[in-house]
């Protein structure tokens, strides 16, 4: 059954009904109305947009939002009360409010982040797995701006690599040449990042959380009048 058959089917079955608009028009209702009564429902009740993008096939989250026939603050209240609903679900303890201590201990997380080279990317409550030897370390962030230390760090690594070779510290040689490979990857991605021209990492600084918590979801069957 083709699109053309499925509309001429609709407008038979809207004939009979003998609905009108609010123009007094007879109402009428295309296949393609569907798809956006059906996203616009599906998000209103918690399924989210980009899921329902995927559903409806659309390559960008743009062309979903343009379907939705809903108002921006009615999105932020259906989403809210899906996340209520989630942390219902949950044990209580998950969403008790943190110690003083709790609250330093996240904070000081994010300011030891910071090293010379740019930013230690390690998740919040994860230890340094490299002993602090952030030049082989796989989820150092390197600055931009920090180019020409590396630069002169790689070279530094070189020249203790030609010094441990002539002296006989192979030991120290193979520790010094695993350094340098990393090295070199960081400084080879960091400039394959400015040739493709993505944009360098910007510090935001500590988040604030100034939100309140969500409110209850509506009951079943209450709607609100719209303008």
């Amino acid at each position: 059954m083709g699109q053309n058959t499925v509309a001429r089917l609709l407008r038979k079955t809207m004939a009979r009904t003998g609905l009108l608009d609010q123009a007094g028009n007879p109402l009428r209702v295309t296949p393609h109305g569907f798809r956006r009564m059906f996203a616009t429902e599906a998000v209103s009740g918690g399924l989210p947009v980009h899921i329902a993008a995927r559903i409806l096939g659309h390559k960008t989250l743009t062309t979903t939002q343009a379907y939705l026939a809903a108002f921006q603050d009615d999105l932020i209240r259906t989403y809210r009360g899906f996340l209520y609903r989630q942390r219902s679900d949950r044990p209580a303890e998950e969403y008790r409010e943190p110690t003083e201590q709790e609250w330093r201990n996240f904070q000081e997380h994010f300011e030891l982040r910071k090293v010379s080279l740019g930013t230690c990317g390690r998740p919040y409550g994860t230890p340094c797995k490299h002993e602090h030897a952030c030049i082989r370390c796989p989820v150092l962030q390197i600055d931009p701006r920090q180019r020409s230390r590396l630069i002169e760090i790689i070279q530094n690594l070189r020249e203790r690599i030609r010094e441990a070779r002539g002296n006989g510290w192979l030991g120290e040689v193979e520790g010094l040449q695993v350094s340098l490979d990393a090295a070199t990857t960081k400084l080879n991605s960091l400039g394959r990042g400015v040739a493709d021209g993505r944009p360098e990492p910007v510090d935001l600084g500590m988040p604030v959380f100034t939100d309140p918590a969500p409110p209850p979801p509506r009951e079943p069957g209450e709607h609100e009048t719209r303008a």
